[in-house]
């Protein structure tokens, strides 16, 4: 495999880097990853915007959204010839959901509020597919406006608080093309039954599309095996 460029090699440099193995699409898929996330807390970003490094985890919502991703593809059979079809993902974290749509035959735009999430999702589909994807800095509550708009956009598990109903809301509303579609996976967070009413106010129709029960890893301490319900909803203007 080639190098790596460079601002992707030094990753190993500033961070003590581990891999996590999944399966999606029926391929295993090793994404590289910070050891620990609660390394990276920074008192300067909490008490800035209570901001957490929630990225530089792997959570069960994008494996179901990426399997999920490649699943459909599988369905519709081999990617046409011609221009590839856009996707944007909202908090791409470590990069396995872009990685997927990438797989699946979309150019992805894959998007943070984390600089070195952007690395780690390049760096991890780089790995992969050979393909570095376009990238993005976007903070929801100041959206560019140069974004522009797409055929798919794709967020997985961005509803862990609750002013991110509105945010999240309206950058799809902004960002999907006219006949365009979005993919949210969550597994119950607080800011979802938030999120559907500011998604019909802004003529956005959701419905359920999947739904599936995840074991949470590692078990509860007393050996019982909780788990996840992660539900898909599909996003389209009204």
């Amino acid at each position: 495999m080639n190098a790596l460029p460079a601002d992707l090699a030094a990753l190993d440099d500033r961070f003590v880097l581990t891999a996590v193995e999944v399966t999606v699409g029926g391929t295993a898929v090793l994404l590289e990853k910070p050891r620990n996330a609660d390394d990276l807390i920074s008192e300067a970003d909490f008490a800035h915007d209570e901001r957490l490094p929630y990225w530089a985890d792997l959570w069960p919502a994008s494996v179901v959204l990426a399997d999920h991703v490649l699943r459909e593809r599988a369905l519709l059979g081999a990617v046409p010839d011609g221009p590839r079809p856009t996707a944007l993902e909202l908090g791409c974290g470590l990069g396995l959901v872009t990685l997927a749509a990438q797989r699946a035959g979309y150019a992805v735009t894959a998007t943070d509020y984390y600089e070195d999430a952007l690395r780690f999702a390049a760096r991890n589909t780089l790995r992969h597919i050979g393909e570095r994807p376009a990238s993005r800095l976007v903070d929801w509550r100041a959206l560019p406006e140069d974004l522009g708009t797409f055929d798919l956009v794709l967020a997985a598990d961005v509803l862990y608080e609750r002013p991110y109903a509105a945010f999240v809301a309206e950058a799809i509303a902004r960002a999907l093309a006219p006949t365009g579609r979005a993919l949210l996976s969550d597994q119950g967070r607080v800011a979802l039954e938030d999120f559907l009413a500011e998604a019909a106010a802004r003529d956005l129709v959701a419905q359920v599309v999947h739904r599936e029960r995840r074991a949470v890893v590692p078990a509860a301490p007393d050996g019982s095996t909780p788990h996840h319900v992660i539900t898909i909803f599909e996003l389209r203007r009204r």
